[in-house]
């Protein structure tokens, strides 16, 4: 019997290192943000590029490398963090519009904080801050990737 249980408690140290190892290079990646309008120092409360093509390719490309690894290959969690698909998805259904556009841009700032800063609870990290790793733009940018995998209602 203990022979069965090392053996299991080796199996599952194994299975933890390879499922670590699995997950590569956790160092964030840089972004080239080149050829984006340049937003300067000031904060911007909604996403200035909401249907920019460029910032829609740098921002499909900064996710696949910063992002889907927790978050899931195409904003689909795969159960370590949270499914970015319906980040919004209390918006996508209003009909008012003026009401839908201040949703969205809620959202926005809720994005913007949470990237920034990162997410901690109770001293665990669940999301590291990206601020200082990423300029606004490339910011905006993987915001402007997540807008085009939004669920809809």
């Amino acid at each position: 019997m203990k022979r069965i249980v090392i053996t299991c408690a080796a199996a599952a140290a194994l299975a933890t290192s390879l499922f670590a190892v699995a997950h590569g290079n956790v160092t964030p990646q840089g972004v080239d943000t080149t050829g984006l309008p340049v937003l300067g120092e000031k904060w911007r409360e909604e996403n200035p590029y909401k249907g920019n093509q460029l910032a829609l390719k740098i921002g499909t490309s900064a996710y696949n490398q910063n992002c889907a690894r927790c978050h899931g290959l195409e904003a689909v969690s795969g159960g370590i963090a949270p499914d970015l698909r319906l980040l919004d998805r209390d918006c996508v259904g209003m009909r008012n519009e003026a009401k839908k556009k201040a949703c969205y841009k809620e959202i926005d700032a809720y994005f913007l904080t949470s990237i920034r800063h990162g997410k901690v609870r109770n001293g665990a990290v669940y999301m590291p801050p990206f601020e200082g790793v990423f300029n606004q733009e490339a910011m905006w940018a993987i915001k402007t990737y997540l807008e085009t995998r939004r669920a809809s209602e």
